[in-house]
């Protein structure tokens, strides 16, 4: 794996009405790492990811992407940036194809929907209103659309959730083949199986502040336990949920 960060991220803080939601955090993602972002809900992972991405405005610290700042940069940095959000808003009468022909006009060199739609079991529903998909369905459909710009860096949050165990392997698989092709994947996840199969390095945070982090068997080996899913129930302090 390649040594040249893509993301810096120093002392980021942000707060919400007085409550700090991200406190202190400071990471890089080298080249073609899967990073996983891991958290309890509410712990400040969607905001971290809107503060990389430059939605939101830090009170202190910096993100940077490629060396820029993307609120600053945005066309520049988007280019190489493909994101997949919890909450993605579609058109209510738009189609899968017309969903991906509008997301692609975005870029100078999209990609081949009609490959991707097949890699992810999409392509029976090229026709089909968005708005007619399943929860899973609509899923897959997101991630389709965050790498139809053939970005160097995708952001995934919760990817997989709503997914049957069958189609989120499936995901994982395609994923495994874009990173060996050289991509760099930020991936936020609840499923400690998904993390321990895609990621090559974990960051826990707990009420936005960092708790561990390093690579799967160095977060477990800190931990004293059998596997990540003990782990990070120790790590969040939930041990008697064992």
């Amino acid at each position: 794996m390649s040594k040249t960060p893509v993301i810096n991220v120093t002392e980021l803080k942000k707060s919400f009405g007085g409550r700090r939601v991200v406190d202190g955090l400071s990471f890089e993602i080298e080249k073609g790492e899967v990073f996983g972002l891991l958290g309890h809900n509410g712990a400040g992972k969607s905001t971290t990811i809107d503060l990389m991405l430059g939605l939101k405005e830090p009170d202190e610290g910096q993100a940077k992407i490629f060396e820029k700042d993307a609120a600053k940069n945005r066309r520049e940095v988007f280019e190489k940036v493909g994101v997949q959000l919890q909450q993605t808003q579609y058109q209510s009468s738009i189609t899968v194809e017309e969903a991906c022909i509008e997301y692609g006009s975005l870029y100078e060199n999209s990609a081949d929907y009609n490959e991707l739609l097949s890699q992810f079991g999409l392509l029976q529903f090229k026709k089909s209103r968005v708005a007619k998909l399943s929860g899973g369905e609509r899923q897959k459909l997101s991630v389709v659309l965050a790498l139809i710009g053939n970005p160097e860096i995708v952001f995934l949050d919760e990817l997989t959730t709503g997914l049957d165990v069958v189609a989120r392997r499936e995901v994982w698989r395609t994923l495994k083949d874009l990173k060996a092709r050289g991509l760099t994947i930020f991936l936020t996840t609840h499923y400690m199986e998904e993390a321990q199969a895609l990621c090559d390095r974990l960051f826990i945070i707990k009420s936005g502040r960092e708790v561990v982090s390093g690579t799967v068997e160095e977060v477990i080996k800190k931990s004293g336990k059998r596997n990540l899913e003990e782990a990070y129930l120790y790590y969040m302090g939930e041990e008697e949920l064992l």
